[in-house]
């Protein structure tokens, strides 16, 4: 443990920070099962939602930081791909 005042203080935001960025980063993944989930359903609306939902989410994280501009992107094609093999 660090000895320093200003030390002990970031220690302590980088953890919540952490915290803050699983949030975001396991929303994702659950957003991901959901939208998989929705496409072996075969609904169309809920379909659309999830993957609203999911878009949104990523963008979210990346402008927040937790997650790396072309992490989100690559998320997002990903995202896609699931949604058009429901088109199929």
């Amino acid at each position: 443990m660090a000895n320093i005042h200003s030390q002990k203080k970031r220690i302590l935001r980088a953890e919540r920070e952490r915290l803050e960025n699983r949030r975001y980063t396991s929303k994702i993944r659950t957003y991901f099962h959901r939208l998989e989930t929705a496409v072996a359903g075969g609904d169309d609306k809920v379909i659309e939602s999830e993957h609203r939902t999911l878009v949104q989410t990523i963008d979210k994280a990346v402008k927040r930081g937790a997650l790396h501009r072309n992490n989100g992107a690559r998320k997002k094609s990903r995202a896609a791909r699931i949604r058009r093999g429901a088109a199929e």
